[in-house]
């Protein structure tokens, strides 16, 4: 679903946060659409290198780093492929790393989570219509706060 939003998005020359970087699919598809830079983040050190294995058979370069080395930076789109409950504790952290009028797109969410996960990030972003497939959400929306 998320990559379905990504295709239909204006991505030339955008910086990009793939939080939760996992195999880095998101990443990679954000950078075949046109992003400049794509900054990959994760906890499992596999999942960085895997990321990294992955990009590089697609011809393209992701910056990758683990969760825990610090990071200033104000990406125009943040995607987080990950767990709700996750997402509901990293709401702070990945509003920050998104700059004003920048793009979010949350995704790993069963439908039954998606009032509660938009209620948490309200006070940062505005949200559109969630795609919604198979009991799965993807939300998304804009900077506001």
């Amino acid at each position: 679903m998320c990559l379905k939003w990504l295709d239909a998005l204006e991505l030339s020359q955008s910086t990009v946060v793939d939080f939760g970087c996992g195999s880095g699919i998101l990443g990679i598809a954000a950078l075949k659409l046109g992003a400049k830079r794509v900054v990959g983040i994760d906890i499992d050190p596999q999942a960085l290198l895997a990321s990294q294995d992955n990009a590089k058979k697609n011809s393209v370069i992701i910056n990758v780093m683990h969760v825990s080395e610090p990071l200033e930076i104000q990406a125009d789109l943040v995607v987080a492929n990950i767990l709700s409950s996750a997402l509901s504790v990293l709401a702070p952290v990945l509003a920050g790393y998104c700059k004003m009028n920048g793009r979010i797109a949350l995704s790993g969410i069963l439908e039954h989570q998606e009032d509660q996960i938009k209620k948490i990030y309200q006070q940062w972003f505005s949200f559109e219509t969630s795609l919604k497939k198979d009991g799965w959400v993807c939300i998304h929306g804009t900077k506001i706060k």
